[in-house]
């Protein structure tokens, strides 16, 4: 009976010290950002969401998952000659990011990683592409994070965001 109690108090001390040191966590939240490059000759303003799954690899590595939806608002240009003023107006550029992630911690408060899979595109005519998004980030607190980062979706050209945004850790 003593090697029966003793085992089950064994077991239970051993899961609760395992899962005491998981250090998976879901984040989510929003990012806004400003066409860059060829992008911005068609886009005016991106707004987006995020989510994120990772698992701590050790205490300064975590590894995981990226998804979320990035919405690129069209733009107006204008063209004239000889007299004659030509206005085009692109459609939104909408994208379903699905992505490997990398995160690593020189410090608590500090962090920088990258996500890289692929974008699908999700308007007409979009096909998508290779999607990267170097990032750094800042925790403001224990559960809210600050970043900046870039994304990219190469596909014939890359379509390119400069964004900020914030993400909630749950």
């Amino acid at each position: 009976m003593k090697k029966i109690v003793l085992t089950i108090i064994t077991v239970f001390v051993l899961s609760v010290s395992l899962s005491a040191q998981d250090r998976s966590n879901i984040k989510a939240g929003l990012n806004a950002g400003i066409p860059v490059g060829d992008a911005a000759d068609i886009s005016s303003f991106s707004i987006g969401l995020d989510f994120n799954y990772h698992w701590g690899v050790s205490e300064l590595l975590d590894a995981g998952l990226a998804t979320g939806f990035i919405n690129a608002f069209g733009d107006t240009a204008e063209a004239s000659g000889g007299g004659v003023i030509v206005q085009t107006e692109f459609e939104d550029f909408q994208f379903l990011p699905l992505a490997a992630s990398v995160r690593i911690y020189p410090t608590y408060s500090f962090k920088f990683g990258v996500d890289a899979g692929y974008a699908v595109g999700i308007n007409a005519g979009n096909e998508g592409g290779l999607y990267y998004r170097p990032i750094v980030g800042y925790n403001i607190t224990g559960n809210t994070e600050l970043n900046v980062s870039y994304i990219g979706v190469s596909n014939n050209g890359t379509f390119s965001i400069a964004t900020v945004g914030i993400l909630f850790l749950f």
